[in-house]
């Protein structure tokens, strides 16, 4: 059972823009870090950008200066947003929790949510 999910997937053009929540499926709880992870069709699920409680972010090299990361904690809520889409963007979208970020690197926990599909057109 996904204790986390997401939402604000879609069909967008390339150079388009998304903007993925990521909340608690049942009552609100502090997700304190959290990373998002993609997963494009025959690939692994791989990390694109994290959070740390206190707002500082990391991001993979292919997303940087288009992704933001950003959190508003009075709402449990984790935001992705999306901008300069690309088709290699595409995949499906995911939200973890409850894990740890040390300098930067953020070690995934045990909390994930069910994912949104994000489908970039050329």
């Amino acid at each position: 059972q996904a204790q986390l999910v997401e939402s604000g997937g879609g069909l967008v053009q390339a150079g388009g823009s998304l903007r993925l929540s990521c909340a608690p499926s049942e009552r609100p709880f502090g997700l304190g870090a959290v990373g998002w992870y993609r997963q494009a069709p025959g690939e692994r699920r791989a990390l694109v950008g994290s959070i740390n409680s206190a707002g500082g972010t990391n991001y993979v090299d292919s997303v940087k200066g288009r992704f933001t990361i950003s959190r508003d904690n009075a709402k449990s809520t984790i935001y992705l947003q999306m901008n300069s889409l690309k088709p290699e963007d595409t995949a499906v979208y995911y939200c973890n929790s409850g894990g740890t970020w040390t300098a930067g690197a953020y070690l995934q926990g045990h909390y994930w949510g069910q994912g949104t599909q994000v489908t970039v057109s050329s």
